[in-house]
């Protein structure tokens, strides 16, 4: 899901004051835990389970940068953040990070001051409407009430893609996914739209899934990633690399089922170095040599993290599409360790 640059003057007050506090790293490892920010709920991405604990595709994010630092995926204060407030809660320095849903744009990017550590997944934004409409197309929607959040983009997207087919709609304000289930499931709007993958976790959580259809059309480019603040590159350096670990690992082959057994050594140089047997990756980045074998132990490679959560046999029911390895005809790619 996506923000605008609504906040602009706020969010540069706080890289002012949260930016200053150049070395995130040592401030997380003095304080013994990691802030990330997460979804205040969204099934498969952050929820929690019977026991309170938050769990999903986002919060295996945040984990893996703990295990990255301390050994430990549990050493993790969660931060539920609303669309509304997520890049300030960022700014101002409450978080160290935010691992939530978010599109990678050029106005976060440039104008909020906000560092991209790269794709986790690859998104799209659709429209999910009840299958009694017998609805099979978004342009047969002229006239729709449409529930969306607003001051995203994903509004501004909407107004683009029904001015261009002509068609009028009366936009629903929400401000949460659980929001938006509730309006939805309520009838305030006749169409739900957001991410695609937003949307199948939405539906997962419905009485009756089966009842209600994504339309085909997805609507935008929608990047989502973890992000950090600006003008913290080694801080930014340890959640990029992490992320890109899970990804590497799973193009490698390591897998928490076979890491233990990979990091006394192989004889693949990139694996290696990965997984801290070969070279002084660890020590570059601050971290201890093993630093990619702890995130790998903690909760797999990227494809078990993927399946796991969102992946065809879940409850969400996501296919691997864009997100499948750049070796298995997708974009998930991640730069060499060397």
């Amino acid at each position: 899901m996506k923000k605008t640059v609504l906040i602009g003057a706020l969010a540069l007050a706080g890289v002012t004051a949260g930016g200053a506090a150049a070395a995130t790293l040592d401030d997380v490892k003095a304080r013994g835990h990691l802030n990330c920010g997460i979804s205040t709920g969204l099934v498969g991405f952050a929820s929690q389970d019977a026991q309170g604990e938050w769990q999903g595709f986002d919060v295996a994010v945040c984990r893996a940068v703990a295990a990255a630092i301390f050994g430990d995926p549990t050493a993790v204060e969660f931060s539920p953040v609303t669309n509304k407030v997520r890049f300030e809660v960022l700014n101002s320095g409450e978080i160290d990070m935010l691992s939530r849903n978010t599109t990678w744009t050029y106005s976060r990017d440039v104008d909020l001051k906000l560092e991209f550590a790269g794709v986790n997944y690859y998104d799209g934004q659709g429209f999910l409407v009840p299958k009694e409409l017998s609805v099979t197309s978004a342009k047969e929607l002229d006239g729709a009430t449409v529930c969306i959040q607003s001051g995203t983009t994903t509004e501004l997207n909407l107004a683009d893609f029904f001015r261009v087919n002509n068609i009028s709609y009366t936009p629903v304000p929400i401000a949460t996914a659980a929001e938006a289930q509730q309006q939805y499931l309520a009838g305030a709007c006749d169409v739900y739209t957001t991410d695609a993958s937003g949307l199948a976790a939405t539906r997962a959580a419905f009485e009756d899934p089966s009842a209600h259809v994504i339309l085909p059309e997805i609507i935008s480019k929608e990047p989502l990633g973890p992000l950090v603040r600006h003008g913290d590159n080694e801080w930014g350096d340890i959640v990029r690399w992490s992320l890109n670990a899970l990804i590497a690992a799973e193009e490698l082959g390591v897998t928490s089922a076979n890491v233990e057994e990979l990091s006394a050594g192989t004889s693949n140089p990139e694996i290696n170095r990965l997984l801290g047997s070969e070279g002084n990756l660890g020590e570059m980045i601050g971290l201890e040599n093993d630093w990619a074998k702890n995130i790998i132990m903690a909760g797999g490679n990227y494809g078990e993290i993927f399946e796991r959560y969102i992946g065809e046999n879940t409850p969400i029911g996501l296919a691997r599409g864009l997100n499948a390895q750049w070796t298995n005809g997708g974009l998930l790619y991640s730069p060499p360790f060397r």
